[in-house]
């Protein structure tokens, strides 16, 4: 992770904007840890960081899982889908 000071991101924030699409980008004030700027090349980049930040579907997801460590799952192939191996 990249990291500038806040004096720097103020004075020209497009720029970080930019960078930050690649990478998020820390930013520091007298070189502690601050923020994080986080860039979105596309508006489902920005979707995409939304629902994957949401408590509800994050909460969704981990209920999930713990179904499927439980062995409450089932099989695709079970439902009428097909394996596919090697794709």
């Amino acid at each position: 992770m990249k990291k500038a000071a806040l004096s720097e991101v103020k004075d020209d924030l497009s720029r970080f904007l930019r960078l930050a699409e690649k990478e998020e980008l820390l930013i520091t004030r007298h070189g502690k840890p601050a923020g994080v700027l986080i860039g979105f090349e596309s508006e489902d980049d920005w979707f995409d960081y939304r629902l994957e930040h949401d408590p509800r579907f994050v909460a969704r997801i981990e209920a999930a899982r713990a179904s499927l460590r439980a062995g409450r799952g089932t099989k695709l192939k079970a439902v009428g889908g097909r394996e596919t191996h090697g794709r």
